[in-house]
């Protein structure tokens, strides 16, 4: 059994010719927050998308809590407990704040709903319990196309946390948003990881962000694994300080 939750063995993934990621190993701390770094085109995605079921790995193996899942689809593996969010939003635009929460829960939960259909009060408290924790209480009745980029994302992370995720991978939660707001979700992110126990794997390109935010980053480079270690240590890792500068 791996001590690790995310435990990433030798993966391998090409599209046609092109290699995205070549023997991949890195392993995911339970109860921790993991960055993972990269210039554009390193493979992290490809990556992410491999973990959460999205695309069939060619070779190696990705287990969670010690279990094989590299074969599982994206829904058999969000059963067991781990969800991603998306560089681009995907939120319902027309619906608003606490209804996006609401749909997010799956059918499968059917406690949740009456013989009628309704969202049951308590769930209905949650869903404004986590608006609140993101920030978003005073804007609970507005279309989520409504609100800023920025707020698009933490709603969007709401929407995780409504289904007590053991795992969240996050693929690039500052992009797009206001440098004001920065600070505020790093705050969230860590808060989340500490109070509610959820592990947070993290793809991110602002240095800033992962430094102050991870207590383990991985750094990939056209497709294979660069580097790892604790931020101080990828800080003065000349591997990853060539990677982005661009030298060979």
């Amino acid at each position: 059994m791996s001590q690790a939750i995310i435990d990433v063995r030798g993966v391998s993934k090409a599209f046609g010719g092109v290699i995205a990621n070549h023997e991949v190993s890195l392993k995911v701390e339970p109860g921790k927050i993991t960055g993972l770094i990269g210039p554009n085109g390193s493979g992290k995605t490809t990556l992410f998308n491999s973990i959460v079921g999205q695309y069939p790995i060619d070779g190696g193996s990705i287990l969670f809590e010690g279990q094989e899942i590299s074969r599982m689809n994206v829904q058999e593996i969000a059963r067991l407990g781990m969800l991603r969010t998306f560089q681009q939003t995907r939120i319902f635009s027309k619906m608003n704040c606490i209804q996006n929460l609401l749909i997010s829960v799956p059918h499968r939960k059917a406690a949740w709903r009456n013989m009628f259909g309704k969202h049951s009060p308590e769930l209905i408290e949650k869903a404004e319990r986590l608006l609140e924790f993101v920030g978003l209480y005073s804007k609970r009745k507005l279309v989520a196309g409504s609100l800023s980029f920025g707020q698009q994302k933490l709603l969007e992370f709401a929407m995780a946390l409504m289904n007590e995720p053991k795992v969240l991978l996050l693929d690039e939660p500052t992009a797009g948003i206001n440098p004001t707001l920065i600070n505020g979700l790093i705050d969230r992110l860590k808060r989340a990881n500490q109070e509610f126990g959820i592990t947070l794997f993290v793809i991110e390109h602002n240095m800033r962000v992962i430094m102050n935010l991870a207590d383990q980053i991985y750094c990939m480079s056209h497709g294979e694994l660069l580097a790892s270690g604790s931020p101080d240590e990828i800080r003065d890792d000349q591997r990853v300080i060539d990677a982005y500068l661009g030298a060979h």
